[in-house]
């Protein structure tokens, strides 16, 4: 078993990887943020000093979180604001050995704030495929609901995603505070979009109990589960995910930044891969956090005694649970096993 010492966090750095939950506005590094704050100063309270801006980022809960978060979201006011957080969010991945991304977008924000919807497509998809070309990480898009918008949201996010299907649209997601938002109500939007053959992902069980959960199950038809944190307190749930091989979106800095979990120790990742469920590892709004890719399978490893062939099983289920095409998953997981393989000749 590994310490999680300086030899599995370097074994991190190099391995290739692929990411399923991850914000798009949520992923701007504090220099983009900085930026279109300058941008709009006067017209924003976001912080341009990234000193401000790294207490600015600290939550007091997650109703605080979603407060800062729709701060930021105000920043992006244009297409090319658009473009350039795309862009860079891959940028950044890049630097990770991220070579697959399924970043949730939330297109109601910015369409509801006076981007064309037209545009903000075109500017997505020139991101993603300039992306693919500079830096050889692939991006899709999971449509992300933002569930306390409600209704109108709802609708308009499910049209966004059937009517002018970007290419690079693989999902459809509800995301936002949980406490007061059922699933269930969602239930016809998602419905539509499944019929136009996107995949059902929403975040359940994060700051609530496990029922949120089962209702993503029954009533969205949720393929994955963003977060799933407080499945562990049901023995039926857990045996469920298990037995229909439904993945868990786990984001540990994530939840104790927003007070889904008191302590990094107390976090169910060990009961949830005890329980013999799919377990990918992810980052969520990482510099929000103070976090990304790697440190997230740093603070794994650690939590769950890997050594370097344990990191890269977790790597494996991330691309066994993603929505990359089957040659695709095929050439990641090559690329992951001759990574460990060269590391371990190495060793």
């Amino acid at each position: 078993m590994s310490d999680g010492g300086n030899g599995i966090e370097a074994f991190i750095a190099g391995l290739p990887k692929a990411e399923l939950h991850v914000h798009h506005i949520g992923s701007a590094s504090p220099r983009i943020v900085a930026e279109l704050a300058a941008r709009y100063r006067g017209r924003s309270k976001v912080p341009t000093d990234p000193v401000a801006l790294a207490e600015y980022f600290t939550f007091t809960d997650f109703a605080h979180f979603v407060e800062v978060y729709l701060s930021v979201v105000d920043l992006i006011r244009d297409a090319e604001d658009v473009r350039t957080l795309t862009y860079g969010v891959a940028e950044d991945m890049a630097r990770q050995q991220i070579r697959y991304a399924e970043l949730t977008i939330t297109p109601y924000s910015s369409v509801s704030r006076g981007i064309p919807d037209v545009a903000f497509m075109e500017a997505i998809e020139d991101a993603r495929k300039s992306a693919e070309r500079d830096f050889g990480v692939v991006l899709r898009w999971c449509f992300d609901v933002p569930g306390m918008a409600g209704h109108a949201a709802a609708e308009e996010t499910t049209r966004l995603a059937v009517d002018l299907a970007p290419e690079g649209l693989v999902s459809f997601g509800l995301g936002g505070p949980e406490i007061g938002v059922p699933r269930s109500q969602f239930k016809p939007y998602f419905d539509r979009a499944r019929a136009a053959g996107l995949r059902s992902v929403p975040h359940a069980g994060e700051t609530t109990g496990p029922e949120s959960v089962w209702e993503a199950i029954r009533e969205l038809g949720a393929e994955r589960i963003g977060h799933g944190t407080q499945a562990v307190r049901d023995r039926a749930l857990l045996d469920h995910l298990g037995e229909h091989r439904i993945p868990l979106e786990v984001c540990p800095t994530s939840n104790i930044a927003t007070r889904a979990v008191e302590r990094i120790e107390d976090h169910p990742i060990r009961q949830m891969v005890d329980a013999g469920l799919l377990v990918t590892v992810n980052s969520d709004d990482p510099p929000m956090f103070g976090t990304d890719l790697n440190t997230e399978y740093a603070v794994a490893a650690r939590l769950l005694g890997l050594d370097e062939a344990g990191v890269a099983a977790l790597a494996r289920n991330a691309v066994e649970a993603s929505f990359l095409d089957e040659g695709g998953k095929s050439r990641l997981v090559a690329e992951i096993d001759g990574y460990l393989a060269g590391w371990t000749a190495r060793g």
